[in-house]
């Protein structure tokens, strides 16, 4: 069993910065993937960006964060990272980590067995 624990959301004016981060614990991932995903309200959760646990670290971003956004991991803490820089009030949501234990990193929740509680994240104008 995988427990993810996301921490480091808040309040920030657009322009500004956070970086959350998504603490795994309760098994060692050997392969598989992270991801980041987020949901608005009345809206489907949707991609935010991916990272490889182990390998080449390959990552990949939504259109709407690249450039923004970046992910990272360190696996010593087993924990992944979002830092989300020019902020814009259309990125507030609630961001999920999730995991996956095998293959590559996935653009569709529906790959992911393993859920975190979500952090909020508001972004004023």
């Amino acid at each position: 069993q995988v427990q993810l624990v996301e921490s480091g959301g808040g309040l920030v004016q657009a322009g500004g910065s956070l970086r959350l981060s998504c603490a795994a614990s309760g098994r060692t991932f050997s392969s598989g993937a992270l991801g980041w995903f987020r949901q608005a309200p009345g809206k489907e959760r949707e991609f935010v960006a991916t990272i490889r646990w182990v390998s080449d670290s390959s990552t990949s971003y939504a259109d709407s964060v690249k450039g923004r956004f970046t992910i990272s991991r360190d696996n010593a803490k087993n924990t992944v990272y979002l830092q989300m820089n020019s902020l814009k009030p259309e990125d507030t949501a609630v961001y999920y980590c999730a995991a996956k234990a095998f293959g590559l990193g996935s653009r569709r929740p529906a790959e992911y067995g393993y859920w975190g509680q979500g952090t909020q994240v508001t972004v004023s104008s």
